[in-house]
Parts: structure tokens; sequence; C-alpha cells
């Protein structure tokens, strides 16, 4: 699955004021491995950009005056995330933003969501961390992510921290082909090995009693998270009533 990892800087908060898009960070992930594929563009906005969003990202008019508007980049950068997942730390913020620049285009290529899908890291931090910081700063410290080289806002900074970040918080098993691997080409490998039918038998370890309590206690934990019984209870109680 191939994900882009998307982070901008902007002139200031609200596209409806006139605001526009002054950077563009993107990381490029293929089945969760960061393929060392990026996209990075500073962008003139012909406007001035908000004081307050300078003191963010410390990306001056000065420093812009000399790079390619929107409209110059618009195809190549369409073409770098098309097809792909997005991963966006509170999106609604970026892809609004993308979706206005898109929309001043002579020949409109439509909104984001007609060329690719969308996942919200705030959203999903929300999730499994409610009632919790969930900024990037906040994860970082919470997953152990090094972002001690984020004095200021960068767009492309900012997605290689996400994409870290992203990956620390979907971390568990996200496959079940345990039959392959993937080797230093990409490629996919079998990994399947044939056993003996006069090996050894198994030897089976009953669990005893504080184990039991212990998984009864986890299993207890696992109801109140999702709010609901854990698929291992459901299957148990179907293997109970069947």
């Amino acid at each position: 699955m191939r994900q882009i990892v998307l982070d901008t800087e902007t002139t200031g908060l609200e596209p409806a004021d006139g605001h526009r898009i002054i950077e563009i960070g993107c990381v490029e992930l293929n089945d969760r491995r960061l393929t060392g594929n990026t996209y990075h563009q500073y962008i003139q906005p012909d406007r001035e950009i908000d004081a307050g969003a300078i003191e963010v990202h410390g990306i001056t008019n000065e420093k812009l005056a000399d790079k390619p508007r929107f409209a110059d980049i618009a195809a190549e950068f369409l073409e770098f995330i098309r097809g792909a997942e997005l991963v966006i730390h509170n999106a609604p913020f970026d892809v609004g933003f993308i979706d206005h620049e898109f929309g001043l285009l002579p020949g409109s290529p439509g909104c984001v969501n007609d060329h690719c899908s969308v996942l919200d890291t705030l959203s999903l931090a929300r999730r499994m961390h409610p009632g919790q910081r969930n900024s990037l700063d906040a994860l970082c410290r919470r997953y152990e992510i090094d972002n001690s080289q984020r004095a200021l806002h960068g767009a492309l900074l900012d997605a290689e921290i996400l994409a870290d970040v992203y990956l620390a918080m979907t971390g568990g098993q996200v496959s079940l082909s345990l039959d392959s691997h993937v080797d230093s080409n990409g490629q996919r490998r079998s990994t399947i090995q044939r056993v003996s039918a006069d090996r050894q038998p198994l030897v089976v370890i009953i669990a005893d009693d504080a184990e039991t309590r212990a998984h009864t206690a986890r299993l207890d934990a696992i109801d109140k998270t999702c709010h609901g019984s854990s698929v291992w209870r459901r299957l148990e109680q179907e293997t109970i009533t069947s």
C-alpha cells in the first residue's frame, strides 16, 4: 500500500480569508516502509504572510520571492500524491488549503478526495488517547520520537516526524500474511518451511490460576476500552454456545 505523509505551511489560518500554501512536504511509505522518496517545495503565495504564521514556521516573504507559484508546481505535486493514502495530522486543515489551491487553477483538477484517500492521525490519536494532548510534539514524547530538530515548524521535517509517529502509533501486526517477507529489493518472498510428519509433538503448557486471573483482567480492560466484548470473549462465547 502506498501512503504519502504530508504537511503544509501557510500564510495564515483560513483559505477563505485569502491565505495560501507556502510550503509542501511529503514522505513516501510503501507497505509501511520509508522508501526515501520525498516531495518538497516552497511556493510564492502572491500575498503577505501573517506575522503570527512567521513566528510558527519562520518562513518570510523575502525567502519566497523567487519561488514558483502553486500553478507552476500543481501538476508535479498531484502526480506525486495521486492514488495514495495521505497521512496528515489535522487533515481538514491541510486538505482544505490544497482544495482551495486546486480550485484557483484554470481547469481545476477537483478536490484531494477525487485523487486520494485521507487518514487523519489527529483523529486516530484522539481515539487511541482520549482526553490527552495529541499534538505532534505530544505524540513524539508519548512514542519517544526524537523531534529535537523541530525548533520551528517545517513541512518536510514535520512530515518526516509524522511518518515516525504514525508507524509507532500503528506498530502492531498489520498483515495476516505470516508466510512471507520483503527482501532488500522490495520483493515479497515465501518463507514457508515444511515440517516432518514424525516430529516430536508440541508441549502444551496450561495456564495456572494466577495466569488465568491476569488474562481475565486483561480482557476486562480491553472490553472497557472498546466499549464492548473483545474478539477473544466473543469467540469463547461462540464456542460455548455451538
